[in-house]
């Protein structure tokens, strides 16, 4: 009698304690990737990836999703090195705070997460945008090419460079507001910059973009990852406008 009454009351207790939690905000814990907490979908993030599906992305100039190079498995998309191409949001974004999980098995598995991706507008049958830079290609040597940067224009602070290591989750953050943006890696603000402002311009006119007029300036573009045929994973991919 004494044990069915002390189960009883741990029920109780129990219970209490979950309707405790969700009355103060505390239940906010989710329980695997590719979720948004209560806070979250109340500041306004959506995901951008549900973890099992395509939904919402499709291939650079194409109506549809690669066939090939792409796949969907334990909650993540991943880039299988099969040359199935680029992929970008259906969407464009102006102004926004765009969040990232991505884990790589080697230093050298090249790829990037872009943004204010244009198809066609810059120059016929290219694909062009801003990249953060995900790989580790030359770690204290061309700086513009390496994890963290504006790939080709502007290098990160290598000092707060802090890659996880191979086979862990790195986190991106990308913030743009009002061409102001910043690059964030595990936590670190890495590099900032201005659309459009000398350092960035000057960056552009040193680059292999320098031909193309008013790169990286546009008012809204889509968010891409990148196929280079490489082995990398990518998940927990949510964005809130601003």
């Amino acid at each position: 009698m004494k044990l069915r009454n002390l189960n009883f009351g741990t029920i109780l207790l129990a219970a209490c304690l979950i309707l405790f939690a969700g009355s103060t905000g505390l239940a906010q814990v989710v329980s695997g990737p590719n979720q948004l907490t209560n806070d979250e979908v109340s500041e306004g993030w959506v995901l951008l990836f549900d973890g099992k599906s395509n939904t919402g992305w499709r291939g650079t100039n194409k109506e549809k999703f690669p066939e090939k190079g792409w796949e969907f498995m334990d909650g993540m998309i991943l880039v299988t090195g099969e040359r199935g191409g680029d992929i970008i949001t259906e969407k464009k974004y102006s102004d926004f705070d765009l969040k990232v999980e991505f884990r790589v098995k080697e230093h050298e598995a090249n790829s990037g997460i872009k943004y204010y991706v244009l198809e066609n507008e810059y120059r016929e049958g290219q694909v062009l945008g801003l990249e953060f830079q995900t790989a580790n290609l030359h770690p204290g040597t061309n700086l513009e090419t390496t994890l963290g940067s504006l790939y080709e224009i502007l290098p990160p602070n290598e000092e707060l460079v802090n890659p996880a290591p191979l086979g862990e989750w790195n986190q991106v953050r990308i913030v743009s507001r009002k061409n102001k943006v910043q690059h964030w890696l595990n936590g670190n603000m890495i590099l900032e910059y201005k659309r459009g402002g000398k350092d960035f311009r000057e960056g552009v006119a040193s680059s292999k973009f320098k031909d193309i007029e008013n790169f990286g300036e546009v008012e809204e573009g889509h968010i891409l990852l990148q196929d280079h045929n490489n082995e990398v994973a990518f998940r927990n991919i949510k964005i809130r406008e601003l």
